[in-house]
Order: structure tokens, then C-alpha cells, then sequence
């Protein structure tokens, strides 16, 4: 399958990956109306952004509250994801660079410790 940068989450998720966008019951992030539970793609959705890597407020996503919050740990913690380390490689590679490498790992996170980094 090829590389969707669309899929590619406000917080360093690669929403290709996941079984539930894989079977059609997710459209994603961005699409995700009903995640308005979720502050980071509030957040992104208010600013215009594409995802965090776009943020000059705060360069280290782990600064922000809004990223940092107890749901997001929650979900790093079980995912054993590091969304962080997600978002520096957005900045790095940009949102396709990112998409084409995580369609290649076959993860929708990369793990805290990630073959990369």
C-alpha cells in the first residue's frame, strides 16, 4: 500500500495503520468528528495546522499541556508509543517522509524506543 500523508495524525500517529481506518471505521484524525474529546486536534483544527511539528509555541511537544495530558500518557503507556519522537520526525522528514517511513515500519506509533532514535 502506498504512503497517505493525510493519515498522518495532529499528534504523530500514523492513522494508516490502524486496523479500525484499515476496516473503514475510522476516516483518521482530521476526519474524526466525534473526537472532539481530543485537545490536540482541537488545538491543531483552531491554529490551521497540519500536525504539532507546526507549532512555534512549543518546539518540544512534551512542553505542551494540551499534548502532554493524562489521556495521551494513557495511550503512549498502552500503545508503548512515543508521539513525541513522532512529531520531531515530521519535522524532519515532513508529513510524507513520515507517512512513507511508518507505511514501511507497519506501526501506527513509534515505540519509546524506535529503530531510529
Amino acid at each position: 500500500m502506498a504512503a497517505n500523508p493525510e493519515l498522518v495524525s495532529f499528534c504523530g500517529l500514523y492513522c494508516a495503520n490502524c486496523g479500525k481506518q484499515k476496516k473503514g471505521k475510522c476516516p483518521g484524525c482530521a476526519g474524526n468528528e466525534k473526537a472532539t474529546w481530543c485537545q490536540i486536534r482541537a488545538c491543531n483544527m483552531e491554529l490551521g495546522y497540519t500536525s504539532c511539528a507546526e507549532c512555534a509555541e512549543f518546539p518540544n511537544p512534551g512542553d505542551c499541556k494540551k499534548f502532554d495530558n493524562f489521556i495521551g500518557r494513557v495511550i503512549g503507556f498502552v500503545l508503548n508509543s512515543n508521539r513525541a519522537a513522532g512529531i520531531a520526525m515530521i519535522k524532519e522528514r515532513g508529513r510524507e517522509g513520515f507517512a512513507e517511513y511508518m507505511e514501511g515500519y507497519g506501526r501506527v506509533a513509534l515505540k519509546r524506543k524506535w529503530p531510529g532514535g
